[in-house]
């Protein structure tokens, strides 16, 4: 079969490699459809981010390896013994971290909580490939009024449901998310749906702040056309929001804000109020402790993303109360593609992209 293998940062080749072959409790896979996250993206160019050590280890002892590719939707060709869920010919997407099934969480059932385990993509293969094998842990079913390119975003959108999860929002909280890239927006629809007031949202690109009003925003700034902190606290009669979304930090080498979003999101929320901190940096940043704690701000992070998540994902794309279609800018056709995919994904704004490009492998 054909598969993407990384020899190095930057240097990734279509090599034909022996097809793998079916273990107990696995399934093999033909992928669909397949799209790198920003995360991905970044770390093919070793731009440095979240588990930039790790990919670099791997690289300088393993190379050539497969590497990325955890954002899928994919049809069952085979299944391997012991396999009760799944059956050949359903369309699934995975959840990217997997339970290591040794520790004391896993052995208490509690195994949803383990971050020992191998994550798709990065300890395993992931789907940059004509043929894949898949835990059967990892799966849940693509429901059939969910289109192949819609079934590549679930992994993403299941992370932002922990998110906003994570942001515990309180019926008529006003909200804030800096950021209208892919999971901008997906935090933007589920704050929606789950009692959220007045919501505030901030980019620098227009077309995003046009999705984003279209997907529901009350207010869609554009951080060139104001001074966002002032607006923001004009709109919430002066106190700053309950909740703030942070989605925009990271390299800006990719076109991203850097740390900036970070102390504009201290100043938009009211005293007392959160942060859900959503972006990867790939470097430590300052941050005045004395302030968060003279205000009583709370600066939280996503729970991890779990397979109830993810379930809940497919529901809520099933069901129409989150939209995708309009955030799919860019699809690639052919497994040849995926270099172009990388490319524009890494540099959003370049290309005017939303969701990461997509590789349409197979119809």
């Amino acid at each position: 079969m054909k598969a993407w293998r990384f020899y190095g940062f930057g240097d990734f080749r279509l090599d034909e490699i022996p097809i793998p072959a079916i273990q107990p409790l696995h399934v093999l896979v033909e992928p669909l459809c397949v799209q790198p996250s920003v995360t991905e993206a970044q770390l093919a160019f070793g731009i440095p981010t979240l588990a930039y050590d790790r990919v670099k280890r791997r690289l300088e002892t393993e190379a050539p390896i497969q590497l990325f590719g955890h954002e899928f939707c994919a049809r069952i060709i085979e299944v391997g013994p012991g396999v009760s869920g799944f059956h050949i010919g359903d369309r699934i997407a995975a959840r990217a971290k997997l339970p290591c099934e040794k520790c004391t969480l896993c052995l208490s059932e509690r195994s949803y909580l383990c971050r020992k385990g191998p994550v798709i993509g990065f300890d395993q293969p992931g789907c940059f490939s004509e043929i894949a094998l898949l835990p059967e842990i990892a799966l849940v079913r693509v429901e059939d009024c969910i289109s192949d390119s819609e079934g590549a975003c679930l992994q993403s959108l299941s992370d932002s449901v922990a998110a906003v999860e994570t942001a515990d929002i309180r019926m008529g909280d006003s909200v804030v998310i800096f950021g209208q890239g892919s999971m901008g927006l997906e935090c933007l629809q589920i704050a929606r749906i789950s009692g959220a007031g007045r919501i505030i949202t901030v980019d620098v690109r227009e077309e995003s702040c046009q999705i984003s009003k279209a997907l529901g925003a009350d207010y869609a700034l554009n951080g060139r056309q104001c001074d966002v902190v002032a607006t923001i606290r004009d709109l919430t009669e002066g106190n700053g929001a309950d909740v703030v979304f942070e989605c925009a930090g990271g390299s800006s080498k990719q076109g991203m804000a850097g740390t900036e979003t970070v102390r504009q999101a201290i100043d938009a929320v009211r005293s007392g109020g959160k942060i859900i901190g959503v972006s990867w940096f790939g470097a430590p940043l300052e941050l005045d402790i004395d302030l968060l704690r003279e205000r009583s701000l709370r600066y939280l992070f996503p729970d991890i993303s779990t397979k109830a998540h993810l379930e809940h994902t497919v529901r809520l794309v099933a069901s129409g109360r989150v939209e995708l279609k309009s955030t799919v800018t860019h699809q690639l056709k052919g497994i040849e593609s995926v270099p172009q995919a990388f490319e524009i994904t890494a540099n959003k704004g370049k290309f005017q992209a939303i969701n990461p490009a997509q590789v349409i492998i197979r119809v």
